[in-house]
């Protein structure tokens, strides 16, 4: 019995030994795994952990009153600015305006915002540091509307060196005022600007300039328009005067659009030219088709009125000429002197017609034949018809023997008058062509396209 307990004894120690063994092992594979952490935790040290409640006091924001500019009563604090345009987004006629999208930054030095720093490396701040500091408040003349894009945070950066230096950008899309010119619509070219200038500030105070001359704007390759060709972007800058607040810096951003004239060559000038040679084909038609010439005449003119009430619906309502209106209402005339072209035509055919009525009326009573036979005798009919007395009495009519002497006779005097007619009307061109009406077609058909061929010489060359 003695030795059984030894042994349970003798057991239950070992089983203690290998327990307390077990314990020490764990504590010392924890230990081992905290000084791995800690030293990992070394490596990677969060700074913005180490500047906790650190920054303004760093920055020295509360140091100082960041409602005064920079250098509060020396000379005007230099901002300069550069802008990158990332898209012109539309042109518009009707309201006068354009749309634009930039990056606009300002450079300026602050030494209040001068820090200590061992590598010279410089600190980012989004835009909630820039409601705590001094930023010029630069704004744009005669825009419409304009935002600072939000999506998914103001886009706003703010960057200071540690000697003070800053770099202040945002990501703007304003609508600005252009006045633009279309005395040469569509043949025309346009000159935009935006313009840059302080509210507050004089140039006592701020001086605005571009940083680094015509380099200090920078344009998206990529930027296209459907209507215009970007001929060119460019930089000035001048001084400002207001009556009440004295002379302000102002930068402006100017660039040059030409309208690309192919769509209107489609939409306006070719079926406006169509129309006018149209019109012309009524020349080619018989003076006594009234309602083919009537017809064609109209309906040319109501689609020149469609056409240039499309045109200018489009447009602002301005109080000149433009060029368009010059070959559109041009073409209207052209169009409109067509279908009087014909009425001349038809009125002076009836008075031709008349004339020789009355013509006929006078060599009548001389022939012995009743006053509708004699008409049929006056050279406009066959020769059966001449020689046809069917429907005439016996005392009515000549007698049977002398019946070929007076015919022939009738007929000979008839010719006579005729040629007698024609000697009479040697010389006079205007009254000759007043007589024949074919010959008014006649010249229309020379007339009419060789001066609408020089209006578009003319046209093209003063205004292309």
């Amino acid at each position: 019995m003695p030795y059984f307990t030894k042994l349970l004894l003798l057991i239950f120690c070992l089983v203690l030994l290998v327990e307390s063994r077990k314990h020490r092992r764990r504590r010392w594979t924890s230990h081992l795994d905290v000084q791995r952490a800690s030293h990992i935790l070394k490596k990677n040290q969060d700074l913005t952990k180490a500047w906790k409640g650190k920054t303004e006091q760093l920055l020295k924001i509360d140091e100082h009153d960041f409602t005064m500019r920079p250098a509060f009563g020396g000379p005007a604090i230099p901002v300069g600015v550069d802008v990158q345009v990332e898209s012109l987004d539309s042109i518009s006629e009707v309201d006068m305006d354009f749309t634009m999208t930039l990056y606009l930054r300002h450079y300026w030095k602050d030494e209040r915002l001068s820090f200590y720093s061992t590598n010279n490396k410089s600190m980012t701040f989004d835009g909630r540091l820039v409601k705590k500091i001094w930023v010029p408040d630069v704004f744009f003349v005669h825009s419409k509307r304009s935002f600072i894009h939000d999506t998914t945070t103001d886009n706003i950066m703010l960057r200071v060196f540690p000697d003070g230096h800053v770099l202040y950008s945002m990501r703007v899309t304003v609508t600005a005022m252009c006045n633009m010119d279309f005395s040469h619509f569509p043949l025309d070219s346009q000159t935009c600007s935006l313009e840059l200038e302080s509210y507050a500030y004089t140039d006592e105070d701020l001086m605005l300039y571009w940083k680094n001359g015509n380099e200090s704007l920078k344009t998206d390759e990529k930027i296209s328009l459907s209507q215009f060709l970007i001929q060119k972007f460019h930089t000035t800058s001048r001084l400002a005067f207001y009556s009440s607040t004295g002379w302000y810096n102002r930068l402006y951003i100017n660039f040059t659009l030409r309208r690309h004239i192919f769509f209107f060559l489609l939409q306006t000038y070719f079926p406006a030219t169509l129309m006018v040679m149209l019109s012309w084909v009524s020349f080619w038609i018989d003076r006594r088709a009234v309602p083919a010439r009537v017809s064609l005449g109209i309906t040319t003119v109501l689609t020149m009125s469609t056409i240039i009430t499309g045109v200018n619906a489009s447009m602002p309502r301005v109080s000149y000429i433009k060029a368009v209106d010059i070959y559109l209402w041009v073409s209207f005339v052209f169009v409109f002197l067509s279908v009087l072209e014909y009425a001349a035509v038809n009125y002076l055919t009836t008075v031709q017609e008349r004339k020789e009525r009355k013509l006929r009326e006078r060599f009548s009573c001389s022939c012995g034949i009743p006053h509708s036979k004699t008409m049929m005798l006056d050279g406009n009919y066959s020769e059966s018809d001449a020689n046809s007395l069917a429907g005439y009495t016996r005392n009515q009519m000549v007698p049977e023997e002398e019946k070929p002497e007076k015919v022939v006779v009738h007929l000979a005097m008839s010719n006579d008058s005729n040629s007698s007619r024609k000697r009479g009307l040697k010389g006079h061109v205007g009254l000759r062509i007043i007589q024949n009406t074919h010959a008014i077609d006649k010249y229309s058909r020379l007339i009419f396209p060789g001066t609408y061929i020089v209006f578009n010489l003319i046209y093209w060359c003063v205004f292309s």
